[in-house]
């Protein structure tokens, strides 16, 4: 029997160019696997330009290549996690709030979790495509998984060139219009860039974030390292009305 392929996929242009490599150099690919972070049970996390690309352009796009996509879902969604509480310690009671920066708890459940549960079920020399660039050295020294492989390493791609192959065949998320990064939109680590891009074109969302920020008996008031989620929308507020008043002068 043969040994498995797959390739973990975000979409984003490092595991898409994976993808596209293994088609273009005929590398053995059985599946490709997409781990979606849910907001609740009914909104995506994902960037909702990102999010209507990989459900309308990429993964049919794979699928008309002949490989399988399968989609995973945690069991908890973000608004699960935020809203848990603290079971223990002094801070018992307390709702979890806002994932920590360097240690996000979305990550793990949401994400990494389901993959890992995932993975179990496959056998155990199954090859993994990862979508790390020839350029990206420390993350290339430290994967220990012999069962991990980049091909944008043996390959030489680097992470513009990734940028390249995907445009080149159609498959560029449009989040890099307003990003270099891939992410949630609920993200501790997003840039100003990209909540600026979320407060201008998805309110919807934006008013999500303040319900709640303004949950009462938080663990923390910090959406990211420095600052609250309010006291962003009063940046961007206070940023729009002083624009206002140069448009009028």
């Amino acid at each position: 029997m043969s040994v498995r392929s797959i390739a973990s996929c975000s979409f984003g242009k490092d595991s898409l160019a994976a993808v596209l490599l293994a088609v273009r150099h005929r590398e053995p690919l059985d599946e490709v696997i997409y781990c979606e972070v849910m907001f609740d049970k009914d909104v995506s996390g994902e960037v909702p330009e990102h999010r209507d690309f990989i459900w309308h352009t990429a993964i049919p796009a794979i699928k008309k290549m002949g490989i399988k996509v399968t989609v995973l879902r945690g069991t908890k969604t973000y608004v699960d996690l935020f809203t848990g509480q603290i079971t223990r310690g002094p801070k018992k009671g307390l709702l979890r709030s806002f994932p920590v920066c360097g240690r996000c708890y979305v990550q793990r459940d949401c994400k990494l979790k389901p993959i890992l549960q995932y993975q179990k079920t496959l056998p155990p020399d199954t090859v993994r495509y990862i979508g790390i660039a020839k350029d990206e050295e420390k993350r290339l020294r430290r994967l220990t998984d012999s069962g991990q492989v980049s091909l944008l390493e043996k390959y030489n791609i680097t992470e513009q060139d990734a940028k390249k192959l995907c445009k080149d065949a159609g498959l560029l998320s449009p989040v890099y219009e307003f990003t270099d990064r891939g992410g949630c939109w609920f993200c501790p680590n997003a840039k100003p860039k990209e909540l600026r891009h979320l407060y201008n074109h998805h309110p919807e969302l934006w008013g999500r974030m303040l319900e709640l920020q303004a949950l009462p008996g938080k663990v923390s008031e910090k959406f990211n390292r420095r600052q609250s989620f309010g006291e962003i929308d009063a940046i961007f507020r206070q940023e729009d009305i002083q624009r206002g008043c140069k448009k009028v002068a």
